[in-house]
């Protein structure tokens, strides 16, 4: 499968377009006022996430960035304080609204390579009940961990910080927007890495295809509040059910294709090791994510490189330096990714 335009677009797989399935099913969704809670197409999403997420209860929003928000929103206070992830998205790539629109303050800890947090790092950043310390609130990891490489973190890691944060009284947030991608790498459900944490937030738009939303599960009583703070930071969706008609879909079918996109991340990676100028940061990778340095054997500048595969017809994201992310996902073919390969060893081999 490939875009209809020929391009092959490696920046996310937030790039994706709905499929034709998806887009009839929009075409024909039952709809109603979601804000009045009676769109029955957003219930059965939100009931099938729930059950996907082994928890009692899930609410539709219009984005990962918005259900975290709304769940730190909820389960904190301004002035508590959140351990997080120093590569964390919630930390790095959510404009700050932890605290600009939660009143929260991050402690963030160091991610290791495997994208975890030491558990002693977690115990040792528990505040004592001093008056001059905020309160510990919460812990936030990440599923998928993006930044170091997209990968999984197990059943087993997120049962033991589960476990610590709630002997001291904390709550755990799971920032799980590529969620499937870490159960399918891992051969496990979603439920067994989600139900260990209170929350869990998922995207739908992030590998699964579809064109909008996310949704954030936990307990009744937790998602019963969460509606007030998805209203009080703009969230309230009408007839949402035309979104929510292509998150059933994903949900019904794009999840177990996910190892296709794993498999061509490996296959793009064992491609790109014999390419000048290169040096992978994910050599074997997990999921759906290859990360890479331009090196200074290199014979073009990160901008050059840019420019040279797009009139190729490949898309690169860069960060303005040498560091480049390349995401497969459900519109890009193994044939797609010969093409890169070849496209790579074309630009970068010898003059």
């Amino acid at each position: 499968m490939s875009f209809e335009n020929g391009l092959i677009d490696l920046r996310s797989d937030t790039v994706t377009h709905p499929t034709p399935a998806m887009r009839q099913a929009m075409a024909t969704a039952d709809v109603g006022d979601d804000v009045f809670n009676d769109d029955p197409t957003v219930h059965q999403l939100e009931a099938l996430a729930a059950a996907l997420t082994g928890h009692t209860a899930a609410m539709f929003v219009a984005s990962g960035t918005m259900g975290n928000l709304i769940a730190l929103l909820t389960h904190g206070a301004r002035g508590q304080e959140v351990i997080v992830g120093s590569q964390s998205h919630i930390y790095l790539n959510e404009g700050g609204g932890m605290a600009a629109l939660a009143g929260l303050q991050a402690y963030p800890l160091p991610n290791q390579p495997d994208g975890t947090l030491r558990l002693e790092d977690i115990e040792a950043a528990i505040r004592t009940e001093d008056v001059h310390h905020p309160r510990t609130r919460l812990v936030c990891l990440e599923n998928t961990q993006n930044i170091c490489g997209g990968v999984p973190l197990s059943v087993t890691y997120t049962r033991r910080v589960a476990d610590l944060a709630h002997s001291r009284g904390l709550q755990v947030h799971l920032d799980g927007a590529r969620l499937f991608n870490a159960a399918v790498a891992q051969g496990v459900s979603a439920a067994d890495l989600a139900e260990p944490a209170d929350t869990v937030m998922f995207c739908l738009s992030k590998g699964l295809s579809a064109p909008v939303g996310s949704l954030l599960c936990g307990s009744k009583d937790f998602i019963a509040e969460a509606r007030r703070n998805r209203k009080l930071v703009g969230g309230g969706l009408r007839q949402a059910g035309v979104l929510a008609a292509a998150g059933l879909i994903a949900l019904d079918s794009m999840i177990e294709r996910l190892e296709d996109d794993h498999a061509n991340a490996r296959a793009l990676a064992a491609g790109l090791r014999s390419v000048p100028g290169l040096a992978l940061r994910t050599p074997n990778p997990a999921t759906n994510m290859v990360y890479f340095d331009l090196t200074p054997p290199a014979r073009l500048q990160s901008d050059q490189l840019v420019d040279h595969l797009r009139r190729r017809g490949i898309v690169l994201d860069g960060d303005g330096g040498s560091h480049f992310r390349l995401v497969t996902h459900y519109w890009v073919s193994a044939a797609d990714i010969e093409k890169t390969v070849a496209a790579f060893r074309d630009v970068l081999g010898p003059a």
